[in-house]
């Protein structure tokens, strides 16, 4: 039975929803496997996992500084244990940039931070215009916009394939 520890950064809460699947496959497959944020994690739960999962949202761009915080002060301790890392952004909904190797938030960050984790993955997010604040809504509306995706504010529009999230924590048996 293998210790993981799923560290999850979240901006709207569905990158736990991610981590909630994967955890359940996990469980599923006879690992135990324990979750908590990147801010609340303990060197305790670093040190007894036997793998370690990084899950992170993007926002405009980018990973939360926590989340290069995590990577940067824990690296030493990464190198030694079997890692993975993924990242939920709604670029992902494209085919053209739905994997480690043509999405252009995990290349970035992963050269950003010198870190190279044994496995990788990318989800398509969501977008849940009813609860973002107007600055986001305007913002995000103008990105989908130029990118040719949903610009209707009053929707919720999840782009998460599910199958594609189950087949990453099976990567792990």
């Amino acid at each position: 039975m293998t210790r993981i520890l799923l560290v999850h950064s979240t901006t709207d809460g569905h990158t736990i929803k991610i981590s909630d699947v994967i955890i359940n496959e996990l469980t599923q497959a006879g690992h135990d496997v324990s979750q908590c944020s990147v801010t609340e994690v303990s060197a305790d739960q670093l040190d007894n996992a036997d793998t370690i999962i990084l899950g992170a949202s993007i926002r405009y761009g980018k990973h939360q500084k926590s989340v290069y915080d995590f990577v940067t002060n824990n690296k030493s301790l990464l190198k030694t244990k079997k890692t993975a890392f993924f990242t939920v952004n709604v670029v992902a909904r494209k085919e053209n940039k739905n994997t480690p190797e043509t999405n252009p938030y995990i290349n970035k960050f992963l050269d950003e931070v010198e870190w190279q984790p044994d496995i990788k993955g990318v989800f398509a997010g969501k977008l849940n215009y009813p609860i973002y604040g107007p600055l986001d809504r305007f913002m995000i509306r103008l990105i989908m916009y130029i990118t040719k995706g949903p610009t209707d504010t009053s929707k919720v529009y999840e782009f998460t394939n599910w199958e594609s999230v189950k087949q990453f924590a099976r990567n792990f048996d």
